[in-house]
């Protein structure tokens, strides 16, 4: 549920969905450069999401192991 309430998240779902549309405009109208192009944002939105949630999450898991290394 704590997804679905990150701008991250949300930033994400719209990036994902307006290349997913330019691609399907890009079909339609054949230009395959547009289609390509807006492919490869699409698959670089999901990426970039994923890297910046496993980074906050190794900053997550820092931050607890040094609490823990305080309290010993």
């Amino acid at each position: 549920m704590e997804k679905l309430t990150s701008r991250k998240f949300w930033i994400t779902v719209a990036a994902v969905l307006a290349s997913l549309g330019t691609t399907v405009s890009g079909i339609i109208s054949g230009n395959e450069t547009l289609a390509i192009v807006a492919s490869i944002c699409t698959a670089l939105s999901a990426a970039i999401y994923a890297g910046a949630e496993a980074y906050v999450d190794a900053k997550a898991v820092e931050k607890k192991d040094s609490n823990n290394g305080e309290n010993n």
